[in-house]
């Protein structure tokens, strides 16, 4: 299956700008493929408000999200690799979500994920699904 972090994205990004409030984004700048400010960047991440008033054609696309904003001036051009983004929430209540490395579990991990398991008491039985 594909990433579900995409559609992630957009859905907190419009629930967030629905509820009026501030929507930022968290990025790895470290990663492969991120076009941004580097003299933002702090420990390796750079926090971007993408609300509309702060950035112009933002595109969240399924592989990647760029958009224009403006930084002590200065227009940019800003490109982001979807996986790159490290979480979303909203400035003012910190509403939102952070995301897990999708990679990171292991064949063994998948295994026991996979495992049915008796579902607990009043709780919905999850798999993961990779």
């Amino acid at each position: 299956m594909t990433s579900n972090r995409p559609y992630m994205l957009r859905a907190f990004h419009e629930w967030i700008l629905d509820n009026d409030l501030t929507p930022y984004m968290v990025v790895d700048a470290l990663q492969p493929g991120v076009e941004v400010p580097q003299e933002h960047v702090k420990q390796g991440q750079i926090v971007l408000n993408i609300s509309p008033s702060a950035c112009q054609q933002l595109t969240i696309g399924n592989v990647d999200i760029s958009f224009q904003a403006r930084f002590g001036g200065a227009a940019r051009q800003l490109f982001v690799p979807v996986k790159a983004v490290l979480a979303i929430y909203a400035k003012e209540n910190g509403a939102g979500t952070i995301f897990t490395d999708e990679e990171e579990l292991s064949e063994e991990e998948l295994d026991v994920a996979e495992a049915p398991t008796p579902p607990a008491k009043g709780k919905p039985q999850l798999k993961v699904v990779k």
